[in-house]
């Protein structure tokens, strides 16, 4: 059986803490403000995974309001995430994503991220796609007070 799965994630950026995305560490001198350590992108991935699974959202699994999961890297849902997809006997066939935000540049860090991505979710990273792009200004994304990601997923259940 084959499904598709959406993930969406926003946070607001503040100064001096650090900024992770797509399970990778990105030199800036903002970073995003989450109960865990905001990594946008990882939590859209989980959405959109858990979306496909029809098993709820991330903050069902993992409630920002439980103080075990504050602080934590998005590694951990990410993984948490992926077993409950081999538990249904399933697996990534692609993942696709996009990543919105005004600064700092993403490509050089987008081969690491899809590498990250793909052991945490245990496929190939030739089945993710990661695209990063600007707001052009526009809103809190566009005037560098906030960054958003978007997911979208196929997996194939056993």
């Amino acid at each position: 059986m084959i499904r598709i799965g959406e993930g969406y994630d926003i946070h607001a950026l503040g100064e001096g803490l650090p900024l992770a995305i797509g399970l990778v560490q990105v030199p800036s001198s903002l970073g995003s403000v989450g109960h865990s350590d905001g990594d946008v992108l990882a939590h859209a991935v989980c959405d959109a995974v858990l979306g496909a699974l029809a098993a709820g959202d991330i903050g069902a699994h993992f409630p920002p309001g439980d103080p075990q999961w504050k602080g934590v890297a998005s590694r951990v849902f990410v993984e948490g995430v992926a077993a409950k997809l081999r538990e249904r006997g399933g697996r990534v066939v692609n993942l696709d994503t996009t990543v919105v935000l005004e600064r700092p540049r993403l490509s050089p860090h987008i081969a690491a991220m899809r590498a990250a991505l793909a052991e945490a979710l245990g496929c190939d990273a030739d089945r993710i796609s990661i695209k990063a792009k600007t707001a052009e200004g526009l809103g809190d994304v566009g005037e560098g007070r906030a960054l958003e990601a978007r997911a979208v997923v196929l997996i194939e259940l056993g």
